[in-house]
């Protein structure tokens, strides 16, 4: 019983400690999360449900529906604006000539529950990558210093560790650091890419999908042309061949009802302005990210605005003597750790860091002594 709780206190902890950021987060936890979810809701109408609809005649319905969904269905995109029972049975359902009106294929959404699982998969990459990397570093150092109350014995000597491995280690941490921005920009990659994936997966319809809803519920009755039924269209035709008694090849043309693609024009509705909220937060994360290793003020805002406990000129002593790394680190450890306890850390490694430059200074002070008569000399 006690190592049951033991070991869920442990995988809590584990939890509980933060390596990235909150921007970071949305893509591998927020947006994951939300594929994922579409993904199964259209998996289950899809294969539990009854996808596709087809009334013909002299063909078996079940038949025509199994045929309709495997070898697609098709819509006329010039026969999408009318009056839906006068001109056209429903928008982009009507006669039309071979050869001389546009027809458009509609098979993807056989592929939509798989692809969202695929773009689940992809989201979470960087954070593969990065927690691979990162090597449970974070977690080493702040070693149960996140729990507001800790043994003061145990405190200290841990404090005492932190310190010695930072005063050691100081200008070591940058490629641990330069690791992460990679990720961050890998995130940024990652979803522009997949903007583009899906805009070539639903035939170049994506990009302006969002834009276009908008925009057709701003518009008059009669100038509508409903973007989503020209994507995702619920009513379409199929057209199925068969041989006669004679020979001859019969055709036969079909109705199909696609209740699927209800959902399915919700799901990538919402996807345009999430997709599209979350491009325009990462690329001004990694603006702000790139502002943060070029100017070092922002650096020491930044530790200062974290450590609010901490003496200013313990903080600024700190943050000239560190490099984008040791800040890096600084920062993630004062995501974690108690701020009492970081307050104490803090102090204690800018004496650390002030005493190590007083024992440095003498040396430097003597070398110059013995050279001086040397070059008078």
């Amino acid at each position: 019983m006690f190592d049951v709780f033991g070991s869920v206190k442990g995988l809590l902890k584990l939890d509980s400690v933060c390596i990235d950021n909150n921007v970071f987060r949305m893509h591998y936890k927020g947006t994951v999360i939300i594929l994922i979810a579409f993904s199964l809701l259209v998996t289950s109408r899809q294969y539990i449900g009854d996808p596709i609809d087809c009334i013909v005649d002299e063909i078996p319905l079940n038949v025509m529906d199994t045929y309709c969904w495997i070898y697609s269905t098709f819509t006329i995109p010039n026969r999408l604006t009318g009056v839906a029972g006068k001109d056209m049975v429903q928008p982009g359902v009507a006669s039309h000539v071979d050869g001389e009106d546009e027809v458009k294929y509609h098979k993807y959404y056989q592929w939509v529950c798989f692809v969202l699982f695929f773009q689940a998969i992809l989201f979470y990459i960087p954070r593969y990558l990065w927690k691979t990397w990162e090597g449970g570093r974070i977690k080493m150092l702040v070693m149960d210093l996140n729990a507001p109350i800790v043994n003061t014995e145990c405190k200290d000597d841990r404090k005492k560790i932190l310190v010695d491995y930072f005063a050691e280690n100081i200008h070591r941490h940058n490629f641990y650091a330069y690791r992460f921005f990679i990720c961050e920009f890998l995130n940024l990659a990652n979803v522009f890419g997949q903007i583009f994936f899906m805009d070539f997966f639903l035939d170049g319809e994506f990009s302006t999908y969002g834009s276009d809803v908008v925009r057709f519920t701003e518009m008059e009755p009669e100038e509508r042309r409903d973007p989503m039924a020209r994507v995702f269209p619920k009513v379409t035709k199929c057209t199925f061949h068969k041989y006669g008694p004679s020979g001859s090849v019969q055709k036969f043309d079909g109705l199909c009802v696609l209740p699927l693609n209800i959902v399915n024009e919700k799901i990538y509705v919402f996807l345009w302005f999430w997709f599209i909220g979350l491009t325009i937060l990462t690329a001004l994360s990694i603006a702000f990210r790139v502002a943060v290793i070029f100017v070092p003020k922002i650096r020491l805002y930044l530790l200062r605005a974290r450590s609010k406990l901490s003496v200013h000129q313990d903080v600024e002593n700190i943050s000239k003597r560190c490099q984008i790394g040791d800040w890096f680190v600084l920062y993630q450890l004062g995501k974690n750790i108690d701020p009492l306890i970081y307050k104490e850390v803090i102090s204690d490694l800018a004496l650390k860091l002030d005493v190590t430059m007083m024992m440095m200074v003498p040396l430097d002070v003597d070398t110059h002594a013995y050279s001086i008569p040397d070059t008078m000399n």
